[in-house]
């Protein structure tokens, strides 16, 4: 019965869709031009559909996007503790400056140092036809490549199965022959097709230790699904129906210190659960009641895709709405809740985005508490959904302008907000590999849900992870000409540019609505890759350098560039790829370690780092990094995939 419910309040909507025509506008879409055909910028659909137009938002003095892509670095000096927020006011003549941000908490190394510059980033188009849209996406450790999938339930996308079987569909027995998942390569952009039979519309995941992507419910037959999907060239999913105790549609799948998952929450579903070993399943007696996911249910949910992420501790954040506590996932017990997070809801549909801020390690790290902070940015009201989806004529109330930061590990932490240049939701939060957070994709009015938003935001706004506290925290880059709306998503790439992908605001794919299914990929190269910044950019000699290494173990990289370098402007930071999908980044982590030894000139223009890893798997989880070394805050060429292991 619940079963049958919650299909028809999927299909009601999409009888308002199609027979209520006057939500959707029709231009036509002409396919090979970058641009949305029709599209004349946000201010354009501030009156369809009977929206709310919020009017204009204020931006700070740094909040103004500088024309055009080109650098323009003149100069390099160093200076002390300068203003670090990365914009002046000088348009494009970069004059490029090194600055310091003070230490805190006892930050290895002393100060970060980076290069300054006012590139606001450039973008270019990489894939015209993806086939699919991706509603989900991660980066797969080794192969480089990008796993990006969508839903069965459409039964169609944009690229065709190879050859057979076609997929049969439950209930009906007719056939799908359409691609609902690729691997695309991120340099060549070659896509794979690979074959699924259960649903995954609004699923999980996580990588393993192996660099597995294992994935975790979805939709009908697939919401009690666990996927697992392997590196080699010729590597398909393996599906395993009903391994999952409770349904999970919308639920958040967390990584634990010690490798295994735990999956949290999905419509209907106020639970948790261990996920079990391939091939297992799991029974309702495996099944933990969860009330904070009762407690914090809106009439329109806003708990569902709860934040989730694991504490320095080993204990659990989550988030759902507007509360939050810490669960110790050995005793199942909540240790600790948080202050409340007022200015509305945070999670679908109200959808803003989260990440965990960078992890700060020492050299020879030897601190019983690690710092750890979440920051959670956007969001709607608490009505947002109602007002968009439910009521006629659509009313779409402005989305969140804040930010909110908490260090999970004090408990008497306490949220401090700040405001964004602009409104948000439907984003994403990268973290970038010098600790900045780029947060991108998304819309300023509206909720999620089928054509339930509008005013693409099309500025990403770069978050600077540390400043010395004299110069705003935010930067607003260049933006795109595509609109990446509800079930957009994103991956950091080895070279440290960002692959943009998704949005579809339709039940299926639709060329003639205000915003068409999207199946065009992008590349956005922020600040740091400013043309002119190139001569800081380093190499990392990989076969010279450690790439497995046990916790608490030194390990060398060893990097080659121009001229001498300082210690002091070197970085080297770990990446946890997330599985990124309706603004989650599931495990998504940054560490900085600790440089124990540097080595200068072992050859010509070549060094060696000696790096101290993590110290257990609650700072890293087991499995696979992206090491990035930055000197002068330019990340190097290609990063290095390095294995972390108990």
């Amino acid at each position: 019965m619940a079963s049958l419910f919650w299909r028809g309040l999927i299909i009601l909507p999409l009888l308002f869709v199609y027979v209520n025509g006057e939500h959707f506008l029709y231009p036509k879409r002409h396919v090979g031009k970058a641009e949305l055909a029709g599209y004349k910028g946000p201010d354009s659909l501030a009156i369809d559909g009977g929206g709310f137009y919020s009017g204009p938002l204020i931006a700070d003095d740094d909040g103004s996007a500088a024309g055009g892509n080109a650098g323009g670095t003149t100069e390099v000096k160093v200076e002390n503790l300068g203003k670090v927020n990365g914009d002046n006011t000088n348009g494009n003549a970069n004059s490029v400056e090194s600055t310091q941000v003070a230490a805190k908490n006892g930050i290895s190394n002393g100060n970060i140092v980076e290069a300054k510059t006012t590139f606001k980033g450039s973008w270019e188009l990489f894939v015209e036809n993806a086939g699919v849209s991706a509603m989900h996406l991660i980066l797969l450790p080794k192969i480089n490549q990008a796993l990006m999938f969508d839903a069965t339930v459409w039964k169609i996308s944009k690229m065709k199965l190879p050859g057979p079987p076609c997929r049969r569909i439950e209930g009906t027995n007719e056939e799908d022959c359409y691609v609902h998942s690729i691997l695309m390569d991120v340099e060549t952009g070659k896509i794979r097709p690979l074959r699924l039979n259960y649903d995954t519309w609004c699923s999980s995941g996580a990588l393993d230790i192996n660099g597995r992507l294992v994935s975790t419910g979805g939709y009908n037959n697939g919401s009690d699904t666990v996927r697992i999907l392997d590196l080699c060239d010729t590597c398909g999913w393996e599906e395993y129906p009903g391994a999952l105790g409770n349904g999970r549609w919308y639920a958040t799948q967390v990584t634990l210190g010690d490798g295994r998952f735990m999956v949290f929450g999905g419509r209907d579903f106020p639970t948790y659960e261990f996920v079990p070993p391939q091939g297992q399943k799991n029974t309702l007696k495996d099944v933990v009641d969860f009330n904070l996911l009762v407690e914090t249910h809106d009439p329109v949910e806003n708990n569902l895709y709860p934040f989730v992420y694991l504490s320095t501790d080993g204990n659990v954040f989550i988030f759902a709405n507007n509360r939050s506590v810490l669960l110790n996932p050995n005793t199942q017990t909540i240790i600790h809740e948080f202050p409340v997070l007022p200015n509305g809801a945070r999670n679908y549909p109200a959808s803003g985005s989260a990440c965990l801020l960078p992890i700060m390690l020492k050299p020879n790290e030897d601190r019983r508490v690690i710092p750890a902070e979440v920051l959670i940015c956007g969001g709607a009201s608490h009505d947002a959904y109602a007002k968009a989806d439910l009521q006629r004529p659509k009313v779409f109330l402005p989305g969140n302008t804040d930010c909110a930061r908490l260090d999970i590990t004090k408990r008497n932490g306490k949220w401090k907000i700040i405001n964004m240049p602009s409104a948000r939701l439907l984003g994403d939060m990268a973290v970038l590999p010098t600790g900045d957070v780029l947060i991108v994709n998304g819309a300023k009015t509206g909720s999620a849900g089928w054509d339930d938003a509008r005013e693409p935001n099309l500025n990403p706004v770069l978050y600077k992870y540390q400043t010395d506290g004299t110069g705003s925290k935010f930067t607003v880059l260049n933006p795109s000409n595509i609109p990446r709306m509800y079930h957009s998503s994103f991956a950091l790439l080895p070279d440290a540019k960002i692959l943009i992908a998704g949005s579809n605001t339709n039940p299926g794919y639709l060329d003639d609505a205000l915003f068409p299914t999207e199946v065009r990929v992008e590349k956005f190269s922020p600040h740091y890759l400013d043309p002119n910044l190139a001569m800081f950019r380093q190499e990392i000699i990989v076969e010279k350098s450690n790439n497995q290494v046990k916790y608490g173990q030194k390990l060398t990289v060893q990097i080659r560039g121009n001229g001498e370098i300082d210690q002091q402007k070197l970085q080297v930071t770990v990446y946890s790829p997330p599985f990124v999908t309706h603004g989650i980044s599931m495990n998504q982590r940054l560490i900085q370690l600790g440089i124990v030894e540097f080595n200068k000139n072992v050859a010509a223009n070549t060094n060696n780092i000696v790096l101290q890893a993590p110290m257990n798997g609650n700072i890293a989880p087991p499995g696979y990094y992206m090491l990035f070394v930055n000197y002068n805050g330019v990340p190097c060429r290609q990063s290095m995939w390095v294995q972390f292991l108990p």
